[in-house]
């Protein structure tokens, strides 16, 4: 059977250059991320470009795509949030493209490394932080200092309090990453029962039918997985957002 870690491996693909001794190489990873820029900008731009008044498929699922963000942020944060449309739009279509693309076959899904989910949550974070102290000063610290606490322990709740707002990468990187990566690990271990049982004649292809039927329906249920995890991907950003715009509320 193959194993089902090989799916996550990085391989260079060309070398950048070097800093200091450590290289920089244009890596599996970097393509993937790549092409998931280029199928959301083809989307996006094509989707946009004839603005019929009778909609084609691809205008309308760029409209759809729209629409569904910018009423989760209103949603989420108010009329105020959308001034962040943009970057939480960028953040939805990244993550639900980067995900359908790693379901295909002998693909790469990069929102399975961790790396790459720390690096959009600490991008989130930072966007948060940045923006709250820009906005409201040293209010923004009231963040931490719910309302209604009785004196004897607000220390304690303001420390928790602390340690959850530093906590947010963590939970959110590691929802996004453990899940693409337990659900490919999956899809990999029915699939290969398949050719395995496959492998032995007549009555292994007899016995790979319940393999296979799970491997359908686990692809199907990917396929859910894949929009879900960037829908909460994008709605625990907007939670986040709104700390920073009503930081105490």
């Amino acid at each position: 059977m193959a194993d089902p870690i090989h799916q996550f491996e990085i391989h260079k693909i060309f070398s950048l250059g070097h800093i200091g001794n450590q290289e920089i190489a244009f890596t599996n990873s970097s393509a993937y991320m790549f092409g998931a820029v280029a199928l959301v900008s083809v989307l996006m731009i094509g989707g946009s470009a004839g603005r019929a008044l009778i909609p084609s498929r691809f205008q309308s699922v760029a409209e759809l795509s729209y629409e569904f963000v910018s009423g989760t942020v209103r949603s989420s944060i108010g009329e105020e949030g959308m001034k962040f449309f943009p970057f939480v739009f960028s953040l939805f279509m990244f993550i639900l493209t980067a995900n359908l693309i790693g379901i295909i076959p002998y693909t790469f899904t990069v929102t399975s490394h961790l790396i790459v989910a720390v690096a959009l949550a600490l991008m989130v974070f930072l966007t948060v932080f940045l923006y709250g102290l820009y906005k409201n000063g040293l209010s923004f610290f009231k963040l931490f200092v719910p309302h209604g606490i009785p004196i004897y322990i607000l220390p304690l709740v303001t420390v928790i309090e602390v340690i959850s707002f530093l906590s947010r990468p963590v939970s959110h990187s590691v929802r996004l990453f453990a899940n693409m990566l337990a659900g490919h690990i999956t899809l990999k271990v029915f699939a290969g029962f398949v050719t395995s049982l496959s492998a032995l004649g007549a009555i292994g292809i007899f016995g790979a039918v319940l393999p296979l039927a799970m491997t359908t329906a686990l692809t199907a249920l990917e396929l859910l997985v894949a929009f879900l995890q960037a829908y909460v991907f994008t709605i625990l950003t907007c939670i986040y957002l709104n700390d920073a715009l009503h930081p105490g509320h």
